[in-house]
């Protein structure tokens, strides 16, 4: 029996009175009872890789069929007395892909584009854009090269963190280096295939990519947490924490694992992750700008994969069933699909940005929710956290 089988099966026991119908308190009682008991559960399992991986902060929410657990793990800035809670705002980085495909099936639904369409239909000069269609953005096999590898736009990163980049120069750079391979032979995963996509869609609607974010996801499913920040608005609402990134964005496109005598420097604290909060979040600007927290995300996330809500049942569906294997030989592995990711059992998306890790997943058959907010990208020695907690936690929660 799976964990969460184990929580529920007690839970059931501390309520039924041998039939009679429970107190309130007892049900309150049982309520606590199993919360503490997902506690036990996820904080051994937080604690070991935010050691393991040098993250200052972290966020985890858990939601299971009959009750949630939250913790909140660390400070909002190294040096400070000032402890990360359960409701701060954070970077939430390429969940954001999952808003911006969302919003491409809705105009899907009403008539306004089509799956097959090719890009070219709605952008000139894209390398391949007669053959690219808008299914090929949304499942990452469009070829096109990702603008965020080129070493120069990296370089650009380090050197100016506050500057405010256009989608058009994004595209720009992402345009201008060969493509990975043809569209549709293959998966890789590239930042360009949600601005292009963002690009197309406040072309069909005039209206921007934080419009049509805020009026047809945020506002309807209740969202207030949740923003789209403008270009030039490298602003965390308050209370939230600082976030942090070991070496370069430079020497991130090589590898984000340090040499080993940086990363024993690491551990003993003689050399200190640089905090980069304040980079301009218009470097990625729709392919992972959106601040949120873990309850809005929480909602989201459960809205998203169990719910027809959104975009009606047929497109549902078709998400759903969309996603493939990354790796062929490894069918049961990481799938992605039209703008949504699956773990496993669980589907959502995760996002990896300088400074800030997050991964949110739902499981509709047991009915579990996993979000996790880091404020580190990558660990020292390799690892990115938010997903290796979520990975222990399904496997916990959730696994046989």
């Amino acid at each position: 029996m799976s964990r969460v089988g184990v929580v529920a099966v007690c839970a059931v026991a501390l309520v039924s009175g041998g039939g009679s119908v429970p107190h309130e308190s007892m049900v309150e009682d049982a309520a606590a009872h199993e919360s503490a008991a997902l506690g036990r559960i996820a904080e051994p399992i937080v604690r070991e890789v935010l050691d393991a991986l040098l993250v200052p902060a972290a966020v985890v929410h858990i939601r299971t069929p009959n009750t949630f657990w939250e913790g909140a793990f660390g400070g909002r800035a190294r040096g400070r007395d000032d402890p990360v809670r359960v409701h701060d705002f954070f970077r939430v980085g390429s969940t954001t892909k999952t808003m911006v495909g969302t919003v491409a099936l809705q105009l899907v639904r009403e008539g306004r584009l089509a799956l097959d369409d090719p890009v070219s239909r709605y952008r000139a000069g894209v390398p391949n854009g007669n053959s690219i269609t808008i299914a090929e953005l949304l499942n990452m096999r469009s070829g096109l090269f990702s603008y965020n590898e080129d070493p120069s736009f990296a370089a650009a990163m380090d050197d100016d963190p506050g500057r405010v980049w256009q989608q058009d120069a994004l595209l720009r750079i992402g345009f201008g280096s060969a493509p990975y391979f043809a569209p549709g032979t293959d998966f890789r995963y590239s930042n360009t295939n949600t601005i292009l996509l963002a690009a197309v869609l406040e072309q069909i609607t005039g209206q921007d990519i934080r419009t049509l974010l805020t009026d047809r996801i945020f506002v309807p499913l209740g969202m207030s947490k949740t923003s789209y920040p403008e270009p030039g608005d490298a602003s965390l609402p308050a209370p939230s924490p600082r976030g942090y990134l070991y070496g370069t964005n430079t020497s991130a496109l090589v590898s984000a694992v340090l040499p080993d005598d940086q990363i024993a420097a690491a551990r003993t604290g003689a050399l200190l992750p640089t905090d980069v909060t304040n980079l301009d979040p218009s470097w990625i600007g729709a392919a992972g700008g959106v601040i949120s927290t873990a309850q809005d995300l929480a909602h989201y996330v459960r809205t998203l994969v169990g719910s027809d809500e959104l975009i009606g049942p047929v497109l549902q569906r078709e998400r759903l069933n969309s996603a493939a294997p990354l790796d062929r030989r490894d069918p049961a592995g990481i799938r992605y699909g039209l703008g949504l990711e699956s773990f496993g059992p669980m589907a959502g998306h995760d996002g990896a940005i300088p400074g800030f890790q997050t991964f949110m997943g739902y499981d509709p058959v047991t009915d579990v929710t996993i979000v996790v907010l880091c404020t580190l990208r990558d660990g020292p020695a390799g690892g990115r956290p938010a997903n290796e907690i979520a990975y222990r936690l399904v496997r916990a929660l959730i696994g046989d």
